[in-house]
């Protein structure tokens, strides 16, 4: 008779998320997942079949449906304006001027570290450039109803270009993380929507 479980899957997979987010993909080892877990490998690979790379799979999955909600805060309701757009903004800058925040978006690290060479990756990632450019899209249409934005702004566009500028955003944070040009490049990129 197998022996029941005497850990949590969720808080295995949140302490695995914050080590992939913490290394990355590839410096994480299968020895460092199961110092931070505190399981054997056999427990780890019993309760994530397919090893590492189904954790790390699941991880991204987590941190879509726990942090990424968090970090898009108002932008995400659906009578979000122009003003939750530059807050979301404000917020990318306030966190990656900090030492936790420099580690930056599990999603943009994956994407920089294996989405050119891993399609379930990319996948992944594509799926929350949709979810970003949703939420511009939607907030800037809303934006315009209000006139808060100018008449012959390219919604569709502008929403594109708040997407690569919040993900360059980020991987220009972990390298340069001086609060005053994070903030001009967010200033320009908010030029074009008067």
């Amino acid at each position: 008779m197998p022996r029941p479980r005497e850990f949590e899957p969720e808080q295995v997979l949140d302490t695995a998320m914050r080590a992939f987010w913490e290394r990355g993909y590839r410096a994480t080892s299968v020895a460092d997942l199961v110092k931070a877990t505190g399981l054997q490998p056999g427990s780890l690979y019993g309760a994530f079949a397919g090893g590492k790379r189904a954790l790390f799979l699941a991880s991204l999955e987590r941190y879509s449906k726990l942090v990424v909600p968090e970090k898009l805060g108002a932008l995400d309701d659906p009578a979000a304006s122009l003003a939750e757009v530059r807050a979301y903004f404000d917020g990318l800058v306030r966190d990656l001027t900090t030492e936790e925040g420099r580690q930056g978006c599990l999603l943009v690290n994956s994407a920089v570290e294996l989405a050119a060479t891993d399609p379930e990756v990319a996948a992944v990632v594509r799926g929350h450039h949709a979810r970003l450019r949703d939420a511009f899209t939607r907030a800037l249409r809303v934006a315009a109803r209000r006139g808060v934005i100018g008449p012959a702004v390219d919604v569709a566009g502008a929403a594109r270009l708040l997407v690569a500028t919040s993900q360059g955003l980020m991987v220009v944070g972990k390298v340069d993380p001086d609060r005053a040009a994070l903030e001009a490049i967010v200033h320009h990129a908010f030029t074009g929507l008067r």
